[in-house]
């Protein structure tokens, strides 16, 4: 649960989503450093745990894709600050992009919320939000010199 919940972070009130994005960009500011391919790596090993950690929270707290789980958020958020310079601008454009792609869904993602269960379904939908936010972000910087 301790994963599932980002540090538990999914049961701060209002917006769970929200916080464990914000907890995805803390995780990104300690190895926003690291080269591409660790840095995929070690998104990618997140990925399999969220869909293992997710799957098991849902039968801990017997509901589909439970609020507080939000190891998804962190990865997708991961996923959207790949390759973005550290400057506050690209970090809280990545964050609010995201943001934007995991509430609208946009296609494939809101099929995969819809037919997708289990740890995959928890943690699809988020990776192509945070592909998205980061398809969109890098035209951006690229568009504006950044």
């Amino acid at each position: 649960m301790f994963i599932a919940t980002g540090a538990y972070s999914g049961y701060l009130p209002k917006a769970p989503g929200t916080w464990g994005s914000a907890v995805g960009v803390l995780i990104w500011l300690c190895i926003s450093r690291m080269d591409l391919l660790p840095f995929l790596a070690l998104v990618t090993v997140l990925f399999f745990v969220g869909i293992v950690s997710g799957g098991a929270a849902e039968k801990i707290l017997d509901r589909v894709d439970p609020r507080p789980v939000v190891i998804d958020e962190i990865v997708g958020q991961l996923l959207a600050l790949t390759a973005v310079p550290l400057h506050p601008v690209p970090i809280l454009l990545s964050f609010l992009l995201f943001r934007f792609f995991d509430i609208f869904k946009p296609f494939p993602a809101n099929w995969i919320d819809r037919h997708l269960c289990g740890g995959w379904g928890i943690m699809l939908d988020d990776v192509v939000a945070g592909l998205y936010a980061w398809l969109v972000l890098q035209l951006g910087l690229r568009l504006y010199g950044f």
